[in-house]
C-alpha cells in the first residue's frame, strides 16, 4: 500500500508541474513576420492569436495573394517558434521528472 501512495504522490506532483508548464507556455508569446515586417502575428505559448497586424500598403485589392502569401509567411514562422517553446518546455518537464530521453525532446 505504501508503494501506491507513493506513486499516488509522485502522479499529483507530476500533473502538477505539467499544470504550470501549460500556464507558463500560455503567458509566453512569440511573434513572426513577413514583408519587412509589414504582417506581424503574435501567438501565445497556448496557441492563440493575440494580435495580428497588417500594414496599410500591403492592402492591394488588386493583388490578394501577396497579403495571402506575407500572412502565410507569418503564420508558418511563428507556429514554428511556438512548438519550439513547447518542445523545451517539455523537456524541462520530463528532465524535472526524470524521464529524460524522449524521443523529439532536447533537455
Amino acid at each position: 500500500m505504501a508503494m501506491n501512495r507513493d506513486m499516488m504522490a509522485k502522479l499529483a506532483q507530476m500533473q502538477e508541474r505539467l499544470v504550470k508548464a501549460q500556464s507558463d507556455l500560455a503567458e509566453q508569446k512569440a511573434e513572426g513576420s513577413a514583408g519587412g515586417g509589414m504582417v506581424k502575428v503574435t501567438v501565445t505559448g497556448g496557441m492563440k492569436i493575440d494580435s495580428l497586424h497588417i500594414d496599410k500598403e500591403v492592402i492591394d485589392p488588386d493583388d490578394p495573394e501577396m497579403l495571402e502569401d506575407m500572412l502565410t509567411a507569418a503564420l508558418n514562422e511563428v507556429l514554428a517558434k511556438v512548438q519550439s517553446m513547447q518542445m523545451s518546455q517539455l523537456a524541462g518537464l520530463a528532465g524535472s521528472l526524470g524521464i529524460g530521453g524522449v524521443p523529439g525532446l532536447q533537455p
